[in-house]
Order: C-alpha cells, then structure tokens, then sequence
C-alpha cells in the first residue's frame, strides 16, 4: 500500500512539476523588470582573518599572519581584486538605472532579500550557495521567487560552474545590460528538501562552517507536523519538521572524523528494504551538485581503464587493444555521464568508499549509488553531522532519521547567459 502510494506521489510530483514549469514560463525574460538589485560580498581569506582576531590593528594582524608564514601580499591582492570587482559591479547596475543594497554573509536576512528584484552574489559558487540556501520558500515574505545570477569575481583562480560563464567577468556590463533588457533564459534549479523526523519535532541547533558560529535561523515560523499514521509505523516517529535550508547542491552525512566509519541506515523510495551501510559518508546530490562532489566522488581516471583492461583475459587480443588506445576517451565518456540536468526532479546518492567484506552491505545488492526519489537515512554514527551545501551542518548521530526529496515548487529561479 505504502509503495503504490509513493508511485502515485511520484506522478504527483511530476505533473506537479510540468505545470510548475508551464507557470514559469508564462513569466518571460522579457516581462522581467529590474528595478532593485541586491549584491551579496563574498567574504574573503582577509575578511575572514579580521573576524578572528577582532582586537588586533591592521599592522598587528598582518605581523601575526605573516608570524605563521601566511603570504599576507598575495592574501592582500586577492581581497583587493574582489572589492575592485565588486564594486565594478554595483556600477554596472546603477548605470542601467537599478537602485542598489551590498549585504554580507552575516547581514543577509529575509527583509532585505524581499526587497530585492535579483540576487546577485559576487565571488565564487560558495557565495552563490550561501544566497541559494537563503533564498528559500522558508525564509521569504512572500512566495514570489527572486531571481539570482552570479557573477565571478576571480575567474583565473575559481571555476565558478554556478555562475555566469568567464566572458562577462571581463564585461559584467553588458550582462548587467542583457539583464535589464530582458535577453537571458530562466533555469530552474532542482533543491533538496530536508526533513527531520522524530517524537517531538524539535530542530538541532545548526552551525555556519566559514564563520565556525551557531547559526541563527531567520526562517518564517513552522510548527512542528504530526506525520501520518503510515509513515509513522514505518519510520517509528511522530513529527516531521523541515529544515529552513534547501540544498543546491548537495546534502551529505557522515561522521566529522573522516577516518571513523560512518554507519547509516537508508530506504530508498520509502520501500520496505532497509539498506545497511559502513562507509565513509553518504553524499545525495542533485543535477546542479552532479558537476560537483559527485562528479568528485564517482569519477575515474584513464588509469583507472587501463588496470581494469590490463585486469581482462587475452588483453592483448586486437579489440583489448583497441580500447587501451583509447583510455582517455572512455574515462571521459563515462565521467560526463555522471552528469544530469539541474532541472531533474531526481535524486542521486553515492555511497563513499562502501565496506564490502563479510556482511557489508546488507543486503549485499544495495548500489553504492542510483537514483531515487526519496531517501530516508537513520543514523548510528557516534560524532556525525548532516551539512548542507558545505556550508550549514547539523548533528546527526545516533538515532537521528531525515527525509531528502524534490519538490517543484522549491526549484532556485536563476538567470543565464550564453
């Protein structure tokens, strides 16, 4: 009954999503107005040592820094480069006539957000995911979606995958024109919904992992919900409650020493196996984070072919041969073929270096990675944590049981250029 009743949520889900999709698209580019733009400042290596040592001159920090063999010059260079673009780029909006506000990662709040017509952070994809997580059905005044487009502020020492590509940090000027005249496509992004599951709803408190602080969460306020009387059987909880981040990219657990096992519990597509890990972590990731960690995760190397051919009987036969040839391209093939749509309603989770002696895994047909819709995971780590997008991480130790799914309407409204 429970597995005809997730089939039928899935199809739920996707008609959800098509007509989702189809009221978006009603909103053209053209139609968008830009009148307010909301800049959010990365916080640099230099900032970020100013945060620590609050009590100390300029002089005094760069003395300390330099103490314990920090390139202060090159630390200085590269937060002066970012300020200079940043600045670059609140000009670019202010001269098609946009009123402007800068906000930092410890000022960002839902009020100044709403304001906002666009998000635009200015750094790297971690700045872009740390406006990503805020900009959430859970924090927003209002169910209008902002926008976000990113751009970056150092292209010679960050990739940038969730930003604008390379060309428009050199002319952030005519994508801020492209912008303001419309000519640019929507891209909805797919996020994860984390939901808590226990017997009194209650949220652990969470840490911010730059700023090594607790971090106070400005959603809007979500009682706690009973859960239905089937999920409740089966996952032995009462309360369901949704944590006020989405992920972007990815959501992982596992244990904070990464060379303690990590030991988890996993149903998939609220099935009734219960798939036993020892591992070290699990990462569920979405399209969007599948150029990411999950690319990192799953990824070989030519090498990699090589001894799996070298491994094969008669590899010296002509079409062994042939492929040894051609290892490159096979490592790459297979590489881009981890890859999937940001817009996948989807979810895809890889088990980390997966134990596979003895009992390990149980049952032992459990993949080490798959798609899915949802996921539960029941924690048996002694000192773990759940981080969303690498940036927000909650305890997650014994005990402890989660929900990850897809919902459309959670979807990241961004901008892209070609």
């Amino acid at each position: 009954m429970l597995l005809l009743s997730t089939t039928l949520s899935m199809l739920k889900s996707k008609q959800l999503l098509k007509q989702w999709v189809k009221e978006c698209a009603s909103f053209s580019p053209a139609n968008f107005k830009l009148k307010r733009a909301l800049i959010v400042s990365k916080l640099s290596r230099y900032e970020f040592e100013q945060m620590r040592h609050p009590d100390l001159s300029r002089e005094q920090l760069e003395q300390k820094l330099r103490d314990r063999g920090t390139d202060v010059e090159n630390m200085l260079y590269l937060h002066n480069l970012h300020k200079d673009f940043e600045r670059r780029i609140v000009r670019s909006f202010r001269n098609v006539g946009c009123e402007v506000k800068l906000s930092s990662r410890s000022s960002l709040s839902k009020d100044v957000m709403s304001w906002a017509d666009v998000i635009v952070p200015v750094g790297g994809d971690g700045t872009f995911l740390l406006s990503a997580n805020r900009a959430s059905p859970l924090f927003a005044l209002s169910q209008q979606k902002t926008p976000i487009v990113g751009f970056n502020s150092d292209p010679q020492h960050s990739e940038g995958r969730l930003l604008l590509p390379k060309h428009y940090s050199e002319n952030p000027e005519e994508a801020v024109n492209r912008i303001k005249c419309g000519d640019f496509k929507w891209v909805h992004r797919s996020r994860i919904r984390t939901t808590m599951l226990g017997n009194n709803g209650a949220i652990p408190e969470s840490t911010d992992l730059f700023r090594h602080t607790a971090v106070k969460m400005e959603q809007v306020d979500t009682a706690p919900e009973e859960l239905d009387w089937k999920m409740a059987d089966k996952y032995k909880a009462k309360m369901k409650r949704i944590l006020p981040y989405l992920a972007l990219n990815e959501v992982f657990i596992g244990e904070q020493l990464s060379a303690r096992v990590s030991h988890l519990q996993l149903v998939l597509n609220h099935q009734d196996v219960v798939n036993k890990t020892k591992c070290s972590g699990l990462c569920v990731s979405t399209g969007t984070g599948s150029t990411s960690w999950h690319t990192s995760i799953n990824r070989i190397t030519s090498s990699d072919v090589e001894d799996l051919l070298q491994s094969l009987p008669n590899n010296c036969a002509p079409h062994i041969l042939q492929l040894r040839a051609n290892v490159e391209e096979i490592a790459q093939r297979y590489n881009q073929g981890l890859l999937f749509p940001p817009d996948d309603p989807r979810l895809c989770y890889s088990i980390r270096e997966q134990i596979c002696v003895g009992v390990w895994p149980s049952p032992k047909t459990f993949k080490a990675r798959d798609f899915v819709q949802t996921v539960f995971i029941k924690s048996h780590c002694m000192d773990a944590s759940l981080v969303i997008d690498g940036s927000i991480s909650y305890p997650f130790n014994d005990g402890a049981k989660v929900l990850l799914e897809i919902h459309p309407e959670d979807a990241l409204l961004t901008i892209a250029l070609d």
